[in-house]
């Protein structure tokens, strides 16, 4: 008797057809953490522009502000000439004073003595969402998920 060493080609097929499977399904993660890494990235340089702006307003003893233009998803910064793009895919809502918002743009003030008129950024992408948070006493910059 002779004994057949090996695959049948239908064997092949069918483990082919399992990696394909499994391989989709660590594409489609990866493309969802790549959302969740881009919402994050955005979060955080806002954040930090917002912090930047309180100290400057601190250090100045003059008032402050991260003025956001919500058409283009740009802002600036107080005594900066440069102007920071979040990517057009991230939505952008701003809950704060209503003096304080204007035909598309908003602008989150701070105060010489570290307080805030507060407010709320929330940055949606793809149904993953990152809030954040300013204290209006205290001025305190927070990001929550």
């Amino acid at each position: 008797m002779r004994s057949n060493a090996g695959f049948t080609l239908l064997e092949l097929i069918i483990v082919l057809g399992i990696m394909v499977l499994g391989f989709g399904a660590v594409a489609v993660n990866m493309s969802a953490g790549n959302d969740s890494m881009a919402l994050k990235a955005a979060a955080r340089d806002l954040a930090s522009g917002l912090r930047y702006v309180r100290s400057q307003a601190i250090i100045s003893h003059a008032q402050a502000a991260l003025n956001f233009n919500l058409s283009d998803n740009s802002y600036s910064l107080t005594g900066q000439n440069k102007i920071y793009h979040i990517s057009e895919d991230i939505d952008v809502t701003i809950s704060t004073a209503k003096e304080d918002l204007h035909d598309g743009t908003a602008q989150l003030r701070f105060f010489p003595d570290g307080s805030s008129i507060g407010g709320r950024v929330t940055l949606e992408k793809n149904k993953l969402s990152q809030e954040i948070n300013i204290n209006w006493l205290t001025g305190h910059v927070t990001i929550a998920q």
